[in-house]
């Protein structure tokens, strides 16, 4: 399994052509506590930059993007009910949805991880 990072903050793990995605825990400790997680239908089509998810906390609401091209295959239901467990796994457990990869070749626009925390010690 490899692990990519995206400038908005969401990482994305890749085995074979299946594609989990959740957010950074720099982008969970910016939002505060989450209470709120809205997720996208399974078979929703999702183009790079498209809006695949919202999480709002008691600081603000915020959308989880879509690092690449794909189609959801499975969201993570557990959040819908529980949607603090962002804030205790958000790098593992609490990721938000699996979506099958239609483009592999756009996981070089991500960072891998060493590239990731250059970028967040920049800001």
């Amino acid at each position: 399994m490899t692990t990519y990072f995206s400038k908005d903050h969401e990482w994305i793990a890749v085995e074979g052509d299946v594609a989990t995605v959740g957010i950074t825990k720099y982008a969970q400790e910016q939002l505060g506590d989450v209470v709120f997680v809205e997720l996208p239908e399974s078979g929703k089509a999702l183009s790079q930059g498209d809006e695949a998810a919202v999480v709002e906390s008691v600081k603000a609401a915020s959308e989880v993007y879509a690092p690449i091209d794909g189609e959801v295959v499975e969201a993570n239901e557990v959040l819908a009910d529980e949607p603090a467990k962002v804030n205790e796994d958000p790098e593992g457990g609490a990721w938000f949805i699996k979506m099958k990869v239609a483009d592999a070749g756009q996981l070089s626009d991500l960072m891998d991880e060493a590239a990731y925390k250059a970028f967040v010690d920049t800001l």
